[in-house]
């Protein structure tokens, strides 16, 4: 017999980090991160394959350690926070690929274009804590095309480059808790 029963797991936002990398000027990488975002997993009893999994970002809190850079980029050249002040991840698939190793495919939303990406997840493991809450880690990696989203700002240099690359590079260690019954 099937067990369908789920578990709801929230995140451990203190030990999260969602974070991405862009090229910067051919030769380096421009790295940032967001500091408010949900995430929601409700999984299958005895395994997070076929997992939901919902990710909801506050675009507002993107963080590059540089004032006037997040500026521009919750400005119209790039997220426009104001009309779209949300970036969403919905799970549609969820497939165990190795001993601790998925597939995560779903629909990212950014400026209200959506797009089917799939990411690589690695799962940490899973422990009970000592205040008697189950802990679990995976590290989500990913790209996607920032054009695709719209985020379409850039300038050249006088090589003819572009200033920013266009491939987007997510790489996020995300600890999800929920009581232990």
């Amino acid at each position: 017999m099937e067990n369908t029963e789920n578990l709801a797991w929230s995140v451990d936002q203190i030990h999260s980090r969602i974070g991405f990398s862009v090229r910067h000027m051919v030769v380096s990488e421009a790295i940032g991160h967001f500091n408010s975002f949900k995430v929601n997993v409700s999984s299958p009893k005895d395994s997070f394959e076929g997992s939901h999994i919902e990710v909801i970002i506050d675009a507002k809190s993107i963080d590059t350690g540089m004032p006037d850079r997040n500026g521009h980029l919750m400005s119209d050249d790039f997220f426009n926070v104001e009309k779209f002040p949300e970036i969403k991840f919905v799970g549609t698939t969820f497939v165990k690929t190795g001993e601790e190793s998925f597939k995560l495919s779903g629909d990212l939303t950014i400026r209200d274009i959506t797009k089917k990406i799939d990411l690589d997840v690695v799962h940490g493991g899973q422990i009970v804590d000592p205040y008697g809450y189950v802990r679990t880690g995976f590290k989500v990696t990913g790209n996607i095309n920032r054009l695709d989203f719209d985020l379409k700002w850039n300038a050249l240099l006088e090589t003819g480059s572009a200033i920013l690359g266009k491939i987007v590079s997510f790489s996020c260690d995300i600890e999800l808790v929920r009581p232990n019954n």
